[in-house]
């Protein structure tokens, strides 16, 4: 898996490649975390091409999957999403919504605005 260790001061952000599919499956999420524990911190940034094919679909449940397993862990995810995108489907907004409210969970439209978000503990 092509994940990348970024530290910035003492921060440390687990970062998938910006351009490619970093999971193939909700399950890949697993490796994710493996970096996370490796590398003693609780910060991943993705892109969204890193996600998984439907990620973007509430009906395929693989967000929720990704992400319960991401809070169960207490692993905040800043997701970097061009404002054009991806069309998610209608409840996606919905659901940004209730997770960004937990802390745990944002989507921003470049990497700066996700880094200062994950260094804001």
């Amino acid at each position: 898996m092509d994940i990348s260790v970024e530290t910035r001061g003492d921060q440390t952000i687990i970062e998938g490649p910006p351009g490619a599919q970093l999971l193939r499956t909700q399950d890949d999420i697993k490796q994710v975390l493996e970096a996370c524990f490796e590398n003693h911190t609780r910060s991943v940034l993705l892109y969204a091409e890193n996600l998984t094919e439907h990620f973007f679909d509430l009906s395929s449940g693989e967000a929720g999957a990704i992400l319960q397993k991401l809070r169960n862990y207490h692993v905040k995810l800043a997701l970097v999403v061009p404002e054009a995108g991806v069309r998610p489907s209608s409840m996606f907004p919905e659901m940004v919504l209730e997770e960004s409210r937990s802390g745990y969970f944002g989507i921003f439209e470049n990497r700066g605005l996700a880094e200062a978000w994950l260094a804001s503990e």
